[in-house]
């Protein structure tokens, strides 16, 4: 019975990222799209830097560009997630901020899956988000 409850415990943590490499850069407000890119090159490790640019994309008309953004910054996002103890599931929180690249990755990989006819992604994003954070599904309008 302990080991049970110890696992459950286990499964239960949430997953908390580093800080983002290039967070501080990229809180400034309104920052032009060109800046986002240059940081994006400076910091190819940096998902919430590619989370950007996929929205700036999405916002733009720009399906296919943002879908290749924010798959980076998915990707980017599952190798942080793993190095922090991640292992495939449970709970990513919205609230603790260097999570927000992950999670806006996501979100923008599930919006332009859906714009470019890949439903079956798209649905997987959606659903992905949810399980993660349903309170970053709110947020970010993503819902499948």
């Amino acid at each position: 019975m302990t080991g049970d409850r110890h696992q459950n415990n286990l499964l239960t943590q949430p997953t908390l990222l580093p800080p983002d490499p290039a967070g501080s850069q990229l809180a400034e407000a309104g920052l032009p799209v060109e800046r986002v890119r240059d940081i994006a090159a400076a910091h190819p490790d940096s998902a919430l830097a590619w989370a950007l640019l996929a929205q700036e994309a999405l916002a733009g008309g720009r399906a296919v560009e943002a879908y290749a953004y924010a798959r980076t910054g998915y990707h980017r996002s599952l190798d942080a997630l793993r190095r922090a103890g991640w292992r495939g599931q449970g709970h990513v929180p919205w609230a603790h901020e260097p999570n927000q690249g992950f999670l806006r990755s996501l979100a923008a990989l599930g919006a332009a899956a859906e714009r470019i006819g890949e439903t079956p992604e798209a649905q997987r994003c959606h659903q992905f988000l949810a399980d993660s954070s349903a309170e970053a599904a709110r947020v970010l309008g993503a819902g499948g």
